[in-house]
């Protein structure tokens, strides 16, 4: 019910789930998607305006004609927030100037003390946000459109398909006109159709395909967009920690006095990893919490802790033992953890070789180095939650929260403003598990605030890794076999899932030249590790991309031949290959990105220039992509002078929001290629400022990314991290035709000065 009594009208959208119109205050029409048989829940008040419940609003059209769009998932970056609303809007005919925005946080409601997801799928920076909301969000568009147009036609006194829709107003075919603003408590009123109405024909769009900015672009630039960090409620204490630098010591010694002496300091409390959980889920290790009134108070104590730390079995892990166990683990003859795809007969294929080519190829680990670093806000009262939190997972964080308090489902609020970078680590929550025990401890708010020294030392990393490939290629320099083994940590061990699927954080079955060579084989070999692991950025495709797109390049240059006609020839005629999970590779359209950007850089010079052309191409879930560079050798200065990236997704949304991310995804590529590396010994991480861990400058990195989009007519793919698989190999590429030094161990400046 609506809290004006009336029953809002249903259609079925799927098998549990429903459109729905309620008749907004003030007249205003709201539409959005229902989870059946939802409980109640609370919902954003600008967008819903009254006391609705249960209804997940994606749109609310207001008397005076401004429009209110719900973008559910998190905005990392992506621009999700700008492309998601962009979707509604195009099959509303909204005027775009009139909408407004809405980040809604978590939507929540109560099924018999079970959590019902008000927005269904709600996760960001991962690649997903659009292919998952393509069809629903044009669903609701096109619902709301046609509901005003019914209004409109019996304003009017004509059939509904005499009118038409443009930039908030109905038109007649006589010229008289309506504002959605003037129709929207009508609309609000009219039952919905037995039949869903259809969404637009593509060539109707006026929004999708349409290059826009940012909507939080002015905010952000002038310093008014508000990130989790800038959050505070008045009363909130603010925690700092000290970790334990290894993830299983103790805390031997220990003396607060002179921290509590410090004005301001409130309490110094203890927090120790819960046993039994998975990782993200409790502290990432031991630490000591500083609580005071100020930041400044709290790390001033923190200054004046006095702890000795005892270490666990992590005090063992060394990064360089690390690499030569994964190069032995390769070297030997044991099996391996996983044989992940085995096609035709490796070995057979390997007696009829004209040639055999081999290489290995090292990765280092990484951290993810967000601007915004940890943080989160929490009150607990008697039986509520509310927090803000930087996260790209709001119902993963519910999650912690829930287990902690546990509270009912509908009774945690969990708001999430624009976040400061995600790249994975925000898929964890081992903060917000930190902030609701020290908020469990104290009866105030608690504002937890992590330093950058504590994220890049206490950080779940992407794992380094060692790949051994083998190439057999016949007299008529046919690509006959493709031998590869990754040995690496799994970013998914101790996370519940099956010894057999290990692998999945690590390989892909289906990653090139995976079906293009009629024999092929993939195996990884598990290591183990003390050091924590998750997700990250472009993982699987960004290491494996490296080692594949740098391999063929020396299978080209071995047979003395254009690295281009090589990556052609292995392509094969356009064509769609079924691969695993109903996932197809169409390798057309990874021809013409890779044609396009050899286009673009002027390829054919590729031997007359004095300066170094690489090239790579890759393909993610779908989506096409493929870097071309050139660099210059200036001394023992590498000088990065072009970069061309040509993406294909599908349906493109936003132009210019998909351009931001593929130069933004590259920069961010190029930076890890050139300079980042995480290295430990004795168990504790060495690197603890942007010093040892330097990001890229900008005289390192080239001026622009010329970036070419390809846009058609299938549904969109994602592009979150598309961009980052082929920067490096190419770059590398690159280096070796201007230099003769072929790197095959990142970080590329430090190999390459070595190699010199």
């Amino acid at each position: 019910m609506s809290g004006n009594g009336k029953t809002p009208n249903r259609i079925p959208l799927s098998r549990r789930r429903f459109l729905q119109v309620l008749a907004g205050t003030a007249g205003a029409l709201v539409v959005g998607i229902r989870m059946a048989e939802a409980a109640d829940a609370p919902l954003p008040p600008a967008l819903v305006g009254d006391n609705f419940y249960g209804l997940g609003a994606y749109v609310r059209i207001n008397a005076d004609g401004s429009v209110l769009i719900n973008a559910r998932d998190p905005d990392t970056g992506t621009g999700v927030a700008t492309s998601l609303p962009r979707i509604i809007a195009d099959e509303l005919d909204a005027d775009w100037n009139r909408v407004s925005v809405i980040l809604p946080g978590l939507g929540v409601s109560d099924d018999n003390g079970k959590p019902r997801w008000t927005y269904g799928r709600q996760v960001g920076g991962v690649g997903g946000s659009i292919p998952a909301a393509w069809n629903d969000l044009r669903q609701v568009g096109a619902v709301a459109r046609w509901l005003l147009l019914q209004a409109a036609a019996r304003r009017f006194g004509v059939r509904a398909d005499q009118l038409r829709c443009a930039a908030g107003t109905v038109i007649a075919s006589d010229g008289r006109r309506l504002s959605y603003g003037s129709l929207a408590e009508d609309a609000s009123k009219i039952a919905l159709p037995t039949r869903l109405p259809a969404p637009k024909e593509a060539a109707n769009y006026q929004l999708i395909g349409k290059p826009a900015g940012d909507v939080d672009a002015h905010a952000i630039v002038t310093g008014q967009a508000r990130f989790a960090i800038d959050h505070h409620y008045g009363d909130a204490l603010v925690a700092v920690l000290v970790h334990c630098p290894w993830p299983d010591g103790t805390l031997e010694r220990s003396d607060f006095a002179d921290c509590l002496a410090v004005k301001g300091v409130v309490k110094v409390l203890q927090l120790r990893p819960e046993p039994g959980q998975p990782p993200g889920s409790t502290p990432i290790a031991p630490a000591v919490a500083v609580l005071a009134e100020d930041t400044w108070s709290a790390l001033q104590g923190r200054r004046k802790l006095k702890l000795e730390w005892k270490p666990g079995a992590s005090a063992a892990a060394d990064s360089n033992t690390f690499e030569q166990t994964a190069g032995a683990a390769l070297a030997g003859k044991t099996d391996p953890t996983t044989r992940v795809r085995d096609d035709g007969d490796v070995d057979a294929a390997g007696k009829k070789a004209a040639r055999r080519l081999d290489a290995t190829y090292f990765q280092p680990w990484l951290a993810h180095a967000t601007a915004e670093p940890m943080n989160c806000l929490v009150r607990l009262d008697k039986d509520q939650a509310s927090l803000v939190v930087p996260t790209q997972a709001p119902q993963q964080a519910w999650a912690v929260v829930h287990r902690l308090t546990g509270f009912a489902p509908a009774r945690i609020d969990i708001s999430v403003p624009r976040v400061g970078g995600g790249y994975g680590r925000r898929l964890d929550h081992d903060y917000v598990a930190e902030a609701v025990m020290l908020a469990q401890s104290v009866d105030r708010p608690v504002r937890l605030l992590w330093t950058r020294e504590q994220d890049l030392a206490h950080d779940y990393y992407r794992s380094g890794c060692v790949h051994q490939l083998n190439a057999i290629i016949d007299r008529k320099r046919k690509l006959l076999g493709w031998n590869q083994r990754m040995a690496s940590a799994s970013a998914l061990s101790h996370r519940g899932v099956p010894d057999n699927h290990l692998w999945t954080s690590e390989l892909q079955a289906d990653q090139l030249p995976a079906g293009l060579v009629p024999n092929y084989r993939s195996d990884w070999y598990g290591l183990e590790s003390t050091i924590p692991r998750g997700p990250a950025r472009g993982m699987p495709h960004l290491s494996n991309a490296f080692a594949v797109e740098s391999f063929i390049d020396e299978i080209a240059h071995t047979m003395r031949e254009d690295p281009l006609k090589t990556r052609l020839r292995i392509l094969g005629e356009p064509r769609s290959l079924t691969l695993s999970a109903g996932r197809t590779l169409d390798t057309g359209r990874l021809l013409n990105v890779l044609k396009l950007v050899a286009d673009r850089i002027e390829w054919k010079n590729w031997l007359r220039t004095v300066n170094g052309l690489g090239i790579a191409c890759w393909h993610v879930d779908g989506a096409y992509v493929a870097h071309a560079i050139e660099v210059a050798m200036q001394g023992e200065k590498l000088v990065i002078q072009r970069v061309v990236c040509a993406v294909d997704v599908g349906r493109v949304i936003n132009p210019r929001g998909l351009e931001g991310q593929v130069a933004g995804a590259t920069l961010d590529a190029l930076s890890t290629a050139l300079n980042l590396a995480i290295t430990f010994k004795d168990g504790q991480i060495q690197q603890h400022s942007y010093k040892d861990y330097p990001l890229a400058s900008m005289a390192q990195l080239p001026d622009a990314v010329e970036v070419i989009t390809v846009d058609d007519d299938r549904a969109p793919a994602g592009a979150s991290f598309l961009a980052m698989p082929t920067a490096a190999p190419a770059l590398a590429n690159a280096v070796f035709r201007a230099s003769a030094v072929r790197v095959r161990r990142l970080p590329l400046m430090k190999e390459l000065l070595r190699l010199l």
